[in-house]
């Protein structure tokens, strides 16, 4: 295996691809979400610019972890240094049944609700787009990686054409509509908190810096570089966007849409320019939809080759180069999730509720995970080293648990779904020699 330590990798080429990791097609589902839980459209704009800080601290706190313990798990093999392999084995259960599924689901009714526009089926319309979608690209991806990355380099240089798009046809319209009043809201800390998961999970991919922080060209002066502007071009991106999202509705009719980019091209450009922002957004939810069928279905690989009682799920199609049950397995669940989301009034909600908890509640142990290594590791060379250690790690532990408390007391049946089936996993914690896991490899929450 190649080193991680190579120094492929210049600030330039870190900036971008942190910049093209994290933007993505959460930017045309998630702020009407986070509109519903603030009160004002300057707590709005603070939500996001506290969104982009807390990405640049967990983006620190990673980028050393990846640094220091290089590998192709990522959080999991974090997870099994610091906590033991079981726990590790409970972090690859949740990404198979929760957290990896929920995020195929909640990107899949983005997909059918901009789909539904375009090419209308009736009252559910947006579910049957979005179950076709998951079925289409996982049978994509059972007859060969070579097939699937084709698809996904040519859907992916969509994304940020559509969000520059967005942008600049708010910011530049001399037109916007007269905001309707606010209605009340029951506001809080829970209610705030809520609104920063939907936040956070726009900004999601930043994780990814647990990888660059191995590439870099002398990581040590690079990486603070690289986290630093690819932090402030994302947050003044997402600002530029939602304060254009804001001059146009305003706070009340913004929380009531559910394709943003679409109803914004319409008022400022016609009803032609929504129809083709529209299919623009279908192709960058299908990008994402794609790269995360394609990775998503290994950490399943990973449990077959771990746990004696599921090795089916390591069976391996050599001539297509994928794990074809584990890609099945990912498929039904998902497919169940959508099924679920749909007796919902809001489908990405429901799956976002369904995935937060637990998210954050390994992404909190993650961060944990930096404190506990510094000291049974302590001799491991570490080429990047969080500042003010150990107050922005613990900051960033202390942020990830609020979300969890927020998400979970706030955020509606799913949530409390997603925990039962976590809880599904403990007999996990007994299984007592599993293989050595490294097939985990690409997996991002």
């Amino acid at each position: 295996m190649r080193s991680r330590h190579s120094g492929d990798l210049s600030v330039i080429d870190g900036v971008a691809v942190l910049v093209g990791v994290v933007v993505g097609v959460g930017i045309f589902g998630f702020p009407p979400l986070v509109a519903q839980h603030a009160d004002s459209g300057t707590l709005y704009i603070a939500l996001w610019l506290a969104g982009g800080a807390l990405m640049l601290v967990g983006a620190l706190c990673y980028a050393e972890l990846g640094a220091s313990f290089p590998d192709e798990g990522g959080e999991y093999h974090y997870l099994r240094l610091a906590w033991g392999r079981r726990f590790g084995l409970m972090f690859a259960w949740a990404r198979g049944t929760v957290i990896q599924t929920g995020a195929i689901a909640a990107v899949a009714f983005i997909y059918g609700d901009y789909a539904q526009r375009l090419m209308p089926l009736g009252d559910h319309g947006g579910t049957l787009h979005a179950l076709l979608s998951v079925a289409l690209l996982t049978t994509l991806n059972v007859c060969g990686t070579r097939e699937s990355k084709r698809v996904q380099i040519a859907l992916s240089s969509l994304t940020l054409v559509a969000v520059i798009g967005v942008m600049l046809a708010g910011l530049l319209s001399s037109s916007p509509s007269s905001p309707a009043a606010i209605e009340p809201r029951d506001g809080g800390l829970g209610m705030l908190g809520m609104g920063m998961v939907f936040v956070l999970l726009t900004y999601g991919g930043w994780n990814e810096t647990a990888y660059l922080s191995g590439e870099l060209r002398n990581p040590a002066r690079n990486m603070g570089r690289v986290l630093l502007l690819g932090t402030l071009l994302v947050t003044t991106l997402y600002l530029l966007t939602n304060l254009a999202l804001l001059q146009i509705f305003g706070l009340q009719a913004l929380s009531q849409s559910d394709a943003i980019g679409a109803d914004l091209m319409e008022i400022v450009a016609g009803s032609w320019a929504a129809q083709g922002l529209s299919l623009l957004i279908c192709f960058t939810a299908l990008s994402t939809l794609n790269a995360t069928i394609l990775t998503g279905a290994r950490v399943y690989y990973a449990l077959g080759r771990d746990v004696p009682r599921l090795h089916r799920l390591a069976a391996w199609n050599e001539r297509g180069s994928t794990p074809v049950r584990a890609l099945l397995v990912q498929a039904a669940i998902t497919l169940l999730l959508i099924l679920f989301g749909a007796l919902s009034q809001s489908g990405v909600q429901a799956m976002v509720a369904y995935t937060a908890p637990v998210f954050w509640f390994f992404m909190c142990m993650t961060a944990l995970s930096l404190l506990r290594l510094r000291r049974l590791e302590a001799s491991a060379p570490r080429p990047f080293r969080v500042p003010w250690y150990p107050w922005l790690p613990l900051l960033f532990a202390s942020s990830c648990l609020g979300l969890f408390v927020s998400s979970t007391l706030y955020a509606g049946p799913g949530a409390l779904l997603g925990l039962l089936v976590l809880a599904f996993g403990l007999p996990l914690l007994l299984v007592r020699s599993p293989a050595a896991v490294s097939a985990t490899s690409g997996v991002e929450p």
